[in-house]
């Protein structure tokens, strides 16, 4: 019996490296720099090509599927999650560090069938590292199997996040305190890379133990999700319940007792959450 959702990994990794191989190319050239909802909020020419190029080459092959692109919902489609086949779309994630040529730049793909996810691809393509997961079948980097590093201490735990100016001065000042509380825990560090889906990729490999972020989005998160899960890492709400793939926040780490410590640790920063706190004002 043919096995559908093989075809479309097989397919989704295939794409992906086309996708790299347009972001490495436009390295090479000047890149033209558009602003979205603030000063910090970039998007390039190379974002909306490389997700031309992703969503056509798959109706090509899965016309009856649906998409959610960073760029067609900036662009003004809906970000809905349905039980259809879906694929979740971040062109480039790290546009910032491609803007810069900082060279964590990656290609997220998460691919969801009822609304879970079926698997995962996010292409550092910088680097060369294609991350792969399929639902019950294990975590790959550039088809060797990797696992989180187990690590249950959070004092001995190498930490990710991701910091960035918010004109919000309340969210602000919760992103520098949820820093520098998870920092005085003690732990061995915090790191910020610049994309959520090398993040994750990065706990999913034992590289880093942790990661916590809060305000992103489906499309950074889904690729990413799948990798790590089947690395057995733990990935859950930043209130330490179940992971929403559509909440918009997330930690994942190396194990249970780390994720756990790190939910009590941080408040949450997310637009939704400063949202509720103002409406019960």
């Amino acid at each position: 019996m043919s096995d559908p959702w093989q075809e479309c990994l097989d397919l989704c990794v295939e794409v992906t490296k086309k996708a790299g191989e347009m972001i490495r190319e436009a390295l090479q050239k000047d890149i033209a720099v558009m602003q979205k909802s603030s000063p910090v909020d970039l998007v390039t020419e190379t974002d909306q090509r490389v997700e031309q190029l992703i969503i056509s080459s798959i109706k090509e092959k899965f016309p009856a599927h649906s998409f959610i692109g960073e760029e067609s919902v900036a662009a003004g489609a809906a970000s809905v999650l349905t039980d259809d086949p879906t694929w979740i779309i971040d062109p480039i994630d790290g546009t910032t560090n491609f803007v810069h040529r900082f060279p964590f730049v990656s290609v997220s793909i998460g691919f969801t069938v009822k609304k879970e996810i079926e698997f995962g691809v996010v292409y550092s393509c910088i680097e060369d590292k294609m991350y792969t997961a399929r639902k019950g079948k294990g975590a790959f980097c550039n088809g060797a199997p990797i696992k989180v590093s187990g690590q249950e201490d959070i004092s001995r735990s190498l930490v990710l996040t991701e910091m960035n100016f918010d004109k919000d001065p309340a969210r602000f000042r919760t992103m520098l305190a949820n820093v520098e509380s998870i920092l005085t825990i003690p732990v061995h560090g915090i790191r910020s890379p610049g994309s959520a889906a090398v993040n994750m990729c990065l706990v999913a490999c034992g590289s880093a133990d942790a990661y916590y972020h809060m305000g992103i989005h489906c499309w950074d998160m889904a690729g990413g999700a799948a990798v790590v899960t089947e690395a057995g890492g733990v990935i859950m709400d930043i209130s330490g319940g179940p992971f929403d793939l559509m909440s918009r926040r997330l930690i994942v780490a190396s194990s249970r007792a780390v994720a756990e410590r790190i939910a009590k640790q941080v408040a949450d920063q997310s637009p939704e959450a400063s949202a509720q706190r103002s409406a019960a004002c």
